[in-house]
């Protein structure tokens, strides 16, 4: 297996690589790596995909929803293929990995971005939801991390604390569900999402990644009517 670099960027996070996995027994494909720790790849995107349905599921009308966390595109893209839903913000800090997508760096990025339903903001996912309007969202999606356990940069751990949960909380309109996918059970964010909305629901769900059976779970809250 050979792995051949296609981009790279220095970022006030350190360094963000994008490269290509050429294998002669599998599909080539792509990964991405953030100061040397493995991001994700477009081999296995079974867990993003996972993400967005279920998350989906949870919002009767969908129409305004919040995708925190560009990544390769895979939890947008299953977003847009639900009919329901007409705006999609993605909030992505990193600006080389939004102009990968727009360039063609990543091949699937431009017809991506081109719906028209997608609004592109680069920004800190925690800005953007202190400066957003309120009840402007049916559901928003965490999905810079797999969880609280997994943090792609320590600086993210303030994500799954009371404060962001709060200002996340105010963005949703009545009835709007904030979803937050995890790798491994995280009873401290489940804690924490209970104490900010009242309820919590923690559901596991089965994901096949490299031939094996991994578990992840979707912790979601809901703005309820009376909120």
């Amino acid at each position: 297996m050979e792995y051949v670099e296609i981009a790279r960027a220095e970022t006030e996070r350190g360094e963000l690589v994008l490269r290509e996995r050429r294998d002669p027994h599998a599909p080539t494909s792509l990964e991405l790596r953030a100061n040397g720790v493995f991001v994700m790849d477009t081999l296995e995107v079974g867990s993003e995909q996972a993400l967005a349905q279920a998350a989906l599921a949870q919002v009767e009308h969908p129409r305004a929803v919040v995708v925190a966390g560009l990544g390769l595109g895979f939890t947008m893209h299953a977003v847009l293929a639900d009919q329901r839903v007409e705006k999609v913000a993605v909030v992505e800090i990193e600006q080389a990995l939004v102009d990968w997508m727009r360039a063609g760096t990543i091949p699937h990025g431009p017809s991506l971005l081109a719906d028209e339903r997608v609004t592109v903001v680069v920004a800190d996912i925690a800005k953007a939801m202190a400066e957003a309007r309120p009840a402007a969202y049916d559901l928003i999606l965490l999905d810079v991390d797999n969880g609280p356990g997994y943090l792609v940069h320590d600086v993210n751990a303030a994500l799954y604390e009371q404060p962001f949960l709060e200002a996340a909380a105010r963005t949703l309109r009545p009835g709007g569900v904030l979803a937050i996918w995890s790798a491994a059970e995280a009873p401290v964010l489940s804690r924490t999402m209970d104490s900010v909305f009242g309820n919590v629901e923690a559901t596991p769900y089965d994901v096949l990644l490299q031939d094996r059976d991994q578990q992840y779970w979707l912790y979601a809250a809901r703005v309820t009517s009376e909120a």
